[in-house]
C-alpha cells in the first residue's frame, strides 16, 4: 500500500516557491510562470510522487486517497494493537478500492487541523477517517464545513452533515461489567482510565459510575485513577492503590493496556488473582492470551469497527446508499476466571 508522506509544504521547500504557487500548479491554473512551475515539478518528482497520483491530481477530481488521523499523541499509540490493525483493516479496504492512503501525525488539535483543511483544499484526500474520538469536537465542526465525508471511530456528541461516526455501547458495557462485580459482592471497586479528553474513556468510567451510585455504592474519588495510555502508568496505580490502608477488592481496567500494567503489578506484589483481588475489564485478542488468569470482560471487534467504518467512507465517496450517521457494533462478553465471588 502506497502511503503518501510528502505535503505541499515539501513541495513549496524544494522548490524554492510560495505554497499557493504549487498550489496553482497542482491545480493547473494559468497565472504562474513557466519557471516556477517547472521547479515545481521538479521538486515533485524528486518526492516520489507517482506520475498517475500527480495526473489525477491536475484534474478536478484530485487525488484519489483517504486520510487516516490519529487523534492521540503518537507515542501513546505505539504498541498498541488496536491502532495497528485497525491501521491494517482500512488499508485493506483502500486498496481494494485503488485508494491511497494518507496518515495524518500532528503535535496538538491546531496543527491536525491545519493540515488535513490544506490537504482538502488541495484535493489530496477524498475522505478523512479518524481512529479515536476526542471530546472538544472542535476540529470536526471545521472539517465539516468543507463537504467531504469524515468518519469517526467512537461516539461524538455535535450535529454534523458530514461526520459519521462508528462505535460500541462504552457505557453500558462497562455498566455490565461492573455490575458483574457488584452482583458477586464487590464494593470497594477501583477503576484505571485513560484520560478524560477523549469519548470512550469518558463513557466507561461514566458506565462505572452508573453502576456504582446504582448499587448505592459510593464512588471513591482515590479508586478512579486516570492512567494515562500507557501499561507503565496503570502498574504504578496498582501498586500505589494496593499500598493503600484500604484495599479494593477488585479493578476495573477501561482498556487491555491498563490490565497488562495491573496484572504485572499484582505478580510483583504476590498477589493472586482472583484469590487476593478480582481483575475486570476489556480485552484485546492480541494481548489476552499474555493475561493469566484469562481476564473477564469484553473484547472489542476492532475488524467489524474498521469493515463498518471503511464500508461508511467509500459509500459517500462514491455516492452509494449508505447507514445511518451512526452505527453501533456488538462487542463480546468474555466469562473468564479473573473475578472472585464475595458473597
Amino acid at each position: 500500500m502506497e502511503i503518501i508522506l510528502a505535503t505541499i509544504y515539501d513541495i513549496a521547500r524544494v522548490s524554492n516557491v510560495s505554497k499557493s504557487t504549487v498550489s496553482r500548479v497542482l491545480n493547473n491554473q494559468s497565472n504562474i510562470s513557466e519557471e516556477s512551475r517547472q521547479r515545481v515539478m521538479e521538486a515533485i518528482a524528486a518526492l516520489d510522487y507517482q506520475p498517475s497520483k500527480l495526473a489525477r491530481a491536475l484534474t478536478s477530481s484530485g487525488f484519489d486517497a483517504i486520510l487516516v488521523l490519529f487523534s492521540r499523541p503518537s507515542k501513546t499509540t505505539v504498541g498498541n494493537p488496536y491502532f495497528s490493525e485497525m491501521l491494517t483493516i482500512i488499508t485493506e479496504r483502500a486498496e481494494h478500492e485503488n485508494f491511497d492512503v494518507i496518515i495524518q501525525t500532528a503535535k496538538n488539535t491546531d496543527e491536525y487541523e491545519k493540515k488535513c483543511i490544506e490537504k482538502i483544499e488541495n484535493k489530496m484526500v477524498k475522505g478523512l477517517l479518524l481512529l479515536s474520538s476526542p471530546t472538544d469536537e472542535k476540529i470536526l465542526t471545521t472539517l465539516d464545513k468543507y463537504q467531504i465525508p469524515i468518519v469517526v471511530i467512537g461516539n461524538i456528541t455535535g450535529h454534523y452533515r458530514h461526520v459519521y461516526s462508528v462505535d460500541t455501547d462504552n457505557k453500558m458495557d462497562s455498566f455490565t461489567l461492573c455490575k458483574s462485580l457488584i452482583d458477586h459482592g464487590h464494593r470497594r471497586i477501583a477503576c484505571l482510565h485513560a484520560p478524560l479528553n477523549y469519548h470512550v474513556s469518558l463513557d466507561r468510567v461514566s458506565g462505572y459510575k452508573k453502576a456504582m451510585l446504582t448499587a448505592k455504592l459510593t464512588v471513591d474519588s482515590q479508586l478512579v485513577i486516570d492512567c494515562g495510555f500507557t501499561a507503565e502508568e496503570a502498574y504504578q496505580a496498582t501498586k500505589d492503590i494496593m499500598a493503600s490502608p484500604i484495599r479494593p477488592t477488585a479493578i476495573f481496567a477501561t482498556d487491555a493496556i491498563k490490565a497488562m500494567g495491573i496484572y504485572r503489578a499484582l505478580k510483583e506484589l504476590d498477589l493472586g488473582i482472583p484469590e487476593d483481588i478480582s481483575v475486570i475489564g476489556y480485552n484485546d485478542e492480541h494481548i489476552e492470551p499474555l493475561l493469566h488468569p484469562l481476564m473477564n470482560g469484553i473484547t472489542i471487534p476492532v475488524r467489524n469497527l474498521g469493515e463498518v467504518g471503511a464500508n461508511i467512507m467509500f459509500d459517500h465517496i462514491f455516492g452509494r446508499a449508505s447507514a445511518a450517521p451512526y452505527i453501533q457494533v456488538k462487542t463480546i462478553v468474555n466469562e473468564r476466571d479473573s473475578v472472585k465471588r464475595l458473597i
